[in-house]
């Protein structure tokens, strides 16, 4: 680890993460730029040569110049001085994909320009989101920020600056947000087929039969059902499209099973098996998860793949 990255640990490890990040005057800080660095070299080659020279209108120019780039200082400063950030819920991801960090700047005061959001960079070039927020007003930004493994990860900390308005100087504040974001395992691509049903029962669904011959439970409305299949009742009600649950359908149990999956390494099991979950649930079946030492019941719906997702993401053999 080099000299810079340990600096970098120790300045992140002083930040305690929290909910929401005001800057001010101990949270802002500022250098000037390269062009900054060369403009300061050239009222010093400026004033230089007015003493020389003994010329009045030179001196008048130098310090005009040093007087203005003493306001830009002020201003560039002051573009973050009042901000107030905090950010929306964060979506989970997987693996090789981005997470959406949505930061809402909320300002107080007079028109802000030339902000720019990023992840604090690492060891490559950050990807910067600029915007500019009205007085009294709020924007919301979104910067992107991908996850090289699965897990429960801490948000990672962001950065916003301004050299508005003449990028002589760089402003900046650094934020470490509270709260964590899932990152799921990356599906295999192109996604398998599903293994096959077992023609096993499930004890915890209790249906009668009806007259007809179906069940009185309820599924969702998949493409091969036909019109006697679906509750037009609970349509017209909630507007959800569902179908009766048949015999057959019950008795058949999808178990997407750690055995079932091929490969040598631990990724590409999990890989298969986060392609089978979103494929089952995208089907509308009743599916359960098995792992060694590890199950999740047959069930579907939202929550179960959030669960079963999260509970790949986890998982170490």
């Amino acid at each position: 680890m080099n000299l810079g990255r340990r600096v970098r640990d120790w300045w992140l490890a002083r930040l305690q993460p929290v909910d929401q990040w005001t800057l001010g005057q101990r949270t802002i800080y500022i250098v000037p730029t390269r062009a900054g660095l060369a403009f300061g070299v050239t009222l010093l080659i400026l004033l230089l040569g007015s003493i020389n020279y003994q010329l009045n209108l030179g001196y008048a120019l130098t310090f005009l110049l040093a007087g203005s780039a003493l306001a830009s200082m002020h201003m560039t400063h002051g573009s973050l001085r009042g901000l107030t950030l905090h950010l929306r819920p964060t979506a989970a991801c997987h693996v090789g994909g981005a997470a959406l960090l949505e930061v809402v700047a909320t300002n107080a005061g007079a028109a802000r320009h030339g902000l720019g959001f990023s992840v604090l960079p690492d060891h490559v070039q950050p990807t910067i989101a600029w915007t500019e927020i009205a007085a009294r007003a709020q924007s919301v930004v979104t910067v992107s920020h991908e996850f090289s493994h699965r897990g429960h990860h801490a948000l990672p900390a962001l950065q916003v600056e301004s050299r508005f308005p003449f990028g002589l100087f760089r402003a900046w504040s650094v934020w470490r947000p509270a709260g964590r974001v899932w990152v799921y395992p990356q599906p295999e691509s192109p996604a398998p087929p599903l293994p096959h049903a077992s023609p096993q029962s499930d004890p915890g669904q209790h249906s009668r039969e009806s007259p007809a011959g179906e069940f009185d439970g309820v599924r969702p409305w998949r493409r091969s059902d036909g019109p006697r299949q679906v509750v037009w009742k609970k349509v017209a009600h909630s507007g959800e499209m569902v179908s009766r649950d048949s015999r057959e359908s019950t008795r058949q149990q999808l178990w997407l099973d750690w055995a079932l999956t091929p490969g040598p390494t631990l990724e590409q099991r999990l890989a298969r098996l986060t392609a089978w979950v979103l494929a089952a649930e995208a089907q509308g079946v009743r599916w359960a998860l098995r792992l060694p030492g590890t199950e999740l019941p047959p069930d579907s719906g939202h929550a179960h793949r959030e669960h079963a997702l999260q509970t790949l993401a986890l998982w170490q053999a």
